[in-house]
């Protein structure tokens, strides 16, 4: 590999990981939503993989256990979306390469 070609190399890199950042910063932004019990319990999840709100529908406070499983499912459920998200958006700058974990930030 000649001169040139390492300074390309590494110019690709740096705008790789500039666009990755970017990307990640307007992830931060978007936000998925995943609903347990036909909506009874609503979790919304931003696409950097964070909880914005649970909703809880006061029809099902009265049965601790189930309202525990449908607020399991409901941010399993938004966390996943979350993660499909990111990953569509990082695809698309990274033409579907994966990154290494930790690679570019986290």
């Amino acid at each position: 590999m000649s001169v040139p070609d390492l300074k390309d190399l590494i110019e690709t890199a740096q705008r790789l990981q500039a666009e990755v950042v970017r990307v990640r910063e307007q992830l931060g932004a978007k936000t998925v939503q995943g609903e347990t019990g036909g909506g009874l319990v609503q979790c919304v999840a931003s696409g950097r993989g964070e909880i914005v709100s649970l909703t809880i529908d006061p029809a099902v406070l009265g049965d601790k256990k189930m309202v525990e499983d449908l607020v399991v499912g409901a941010v399993n459920l938004a966390l996943d979306r979350a993660r499909e998200l990111a990953q569509t958006e990082l695809g698309r700058v990274t033409g579907g390469l994966p990154l290494p974990p930790g690679m570019f930030g986290s």
